[in-house]
């Protein structure tokens, strides 16, 4: 493994970030239309770019980095077409990219004639293996690039009247480079541009190539804030990238650490493994009930115009806007989700503390759907079951009734080899519980109560294995009497163990549900339900069910 060195150690310092917490969010900065389109495929036109920058400006940025006008004609007209068709926001300031080269400069200069804010972000490259292998310059040399590209872009601003115009610089590659050498260019860059607290520079400090572990990248940044000497003329930005796998924790550590900004792309697009999701950072921090100062609460719309305008697909199991995140398979998790669902509605509160196992937080405040929270597979659990045919379809089933039928779903979701969705799942219960009519088929029924008597007689036509047939039997409710009447049919012995009913909708349509767990001869026993306009046929609709099944289909 000599191949590879472990990554230094930044410089000593006095660690005060890993005691502290994130309680606001930072200025916001999208590079979706400058650094994600460059990783595109195939980048997005000026149309295209135009409806990406208006999603961007409706989802509350305030910075957004349009392009690199200086390296391309598409890119040129399209700083132009905003600003040039009223499509920026007065509160928006537009950041444009541009190299330390005097015609570049200029050049990008032309295409932010006419804006009310603009952000000029200049960069070169300082670490030690871009200075021997990339350019074959001297420290001295590199740094003198960043400082004669700052006197190229203040030069500049006279060609740009009644345009706002900030700097930004970076130090490309920053976490791999010296932290010593990365301040001494930072303060060089300030002094040449005059910064003061009322005319700031934004010091961007990329983690271009991420090399180490957040804690590294959270070290270095505090160590520069602590030892930059005019911290309160500056504006330090984090720009993280994802090679590691960790670029949200080290943009989130880096706050810590006393960053006051963030750069990155919805849902992480860039080269390589792709820029910090800033989508992902800023709900992290709605979860813990900080405004992320963005509107989400739209997800969906905003996942498929992403894809719509990149070509690029979001996994099923990306952080808040995958198809699956609120999706539970297990069924222990399926079960505790449930039971937290439940106790949840029956609180008045919308406000109330979420507390829903395995959830962090409400899929109902980004637009998704509670319907896909729990899916069925060979893998799920009976309450997962029970939650899907309550939520699709209104069936309460009773606790006791979930095992039956859990299992039964389970059988048939194994044999088919895949997930059962909603539709299915209800289709399933229907068909093999509810209101089940063979071998014993209800055609007709009279209900007569002797109110005197506190009994009911209920007498009923059947078909019994092709025969039809008159059944009377009289007990203390249309149930007793229905299952007194049996006995007629020469089924005998048949009792009711368990009787739960609820109505499924109010009003015009109102429907009575009923489930009945029926015993039999030789113990047997079998659940089935009902429903019908009348809940006392809804009970002998479920009785029924629970014999047929008991007895065994034709």
């Amino acid at each position: 493994m000599a191949k590879y060195t472990a990554f230094p150690q930044p410089p000593k310092l006095t660690r005060t970030w890993p005691d502290k917490r994130i309680t606001r969010h930072p200025l916001w900065c999208s590079v979706d239309l400058r650094d994600g389109n460059q990783a595109l495929v195939e980048p997005m036109g000026v149309d295209e770019k135009l409806d990406y920058f208006e999603l961007l400006a409706k989802l509350g940025f305030k910075e957004i980095e349009i392009g690199f006008p200086s390296a391309s004609q598409i890119e040129f007209d399209f700083a132009r077409a905003l600003i040039e068709g009223g499509r920026i926001p007065s509160d928006v300031s537009v950041q444009i990219l541009c190299q330390c080269r005097e015609h570049l400069v200029q050049r990008s200069f032309e295409s932010l004639v006419g804006a009310r804010k603009a952000i000029f972000h200049i960069y070169n490259s300082t670490s030690p293996v871009q200075r021997k292998v990339t350019f074959g310059m001297t420290k001295e040399q590199v740094k003198a690039i960043a400082v004669e590209g700052t006197r190229l872009v203040k030069a500049g601003l006279p060609s740009v009247p009644g345009t706002d115009v900030a700097l930004e610089y970076s130090p490309e590659s920053f976490s791999n480079t010296e932290a010593e050498y990365a301040l001494e260019v930072c303060e060089a860059v300030m002094d040449e541009w005059g910064a003061c607290p009322s005319r700031k520079v934004i010091l961007n400090l990329p983690a271009t190539v991420e090399s180490s572990t957040p804690n590294l990248y959270a070290d270095m940044i505090e160590w520069f804030c602590a030892h930059l000497t005019r911290r309160g003329s500056a504006i330090v930005s984090l720009h993280t990238h994802n090679d590691r796998g960790t670029g949200v924790a080290a943009a989130e550590l880096g706050l810590l650490a006393g960053a006051d900004r963030i750069e990155g792309t919805l849902f992480g697009n860039g080269e390589r493994t792709g820029n910090m999701d800033i989508v992902t950072m800023a709900l992290n921090m709605y979860s813990e009930g900080i405004d992320p100062g963005l509107e989400l609460y739209e997800l969906p719309k905003i996942a498929a115009a992403y894809a719509g305008f990149t070509g690029m697909e979001i996994p099923p199991r990306h952080p808040y806007a995958g198809d699956l995140v609120y999706t539970a398979f297990s069924g222990s998790h399926q079960d505790a989700i449930k039971k937290g669902m439940e106790l949840r509605s029956r609180n008045p509160d919308p406000d109330a503390p979420w507390e829903v196992p395995y959830l962090p937080l409400d899929p109902k405040d980004l637009g998704r759907d509670y319907e896909a929270i729990i899916r069925i597979n060979s893998q799920s659990g009976k309450g997962g079951v029970a939650y899907i045919l309550k939520e699709s379809a209104g069936y309460d089933l009773p606790k006791s009734m979930h095992p039956e039928v859990g299992m039964f779903i389970n059988r048939v979701a194994d044999a088919r080899g895949k997930e059962l969705d909603a539709a299915s799942i209800r289709a399933l219960y229907e068909g093999e519980f509810v209101n089940v009519a063979s071998p014993l088929t209800l055609l007709s029924f009279n209900e007569l109560p002797d109110h005197a008597k506190g009994q009911t007689t209920w007498r009923s036509r059947v078909r019994y294995r092709g025969e039809e047939r008159e059944i009377v039997g009289t007990g203390s409710g249309p149930i007793d009497a229905f299952v007194r009447s049996l006995a007629q049919l020469g089924i005998e012995g048949v009792s009711v163990e368990s009787f739960h009913e609820d109505a499924m909708a109010a009003g015009s349509d109102a429907f009575a549900a009923a489930y009945i767990q029926a015993r039999g001869p030789g113990d047997s026993r079998a659940w089935g339900a009902g429903t019908d306009r009348s809940i006392a046929a809804a009970g002998v609709r479920a009785v029924l069910s629970a014999v047929n099944r008991g007895l065994g289909k034709d």
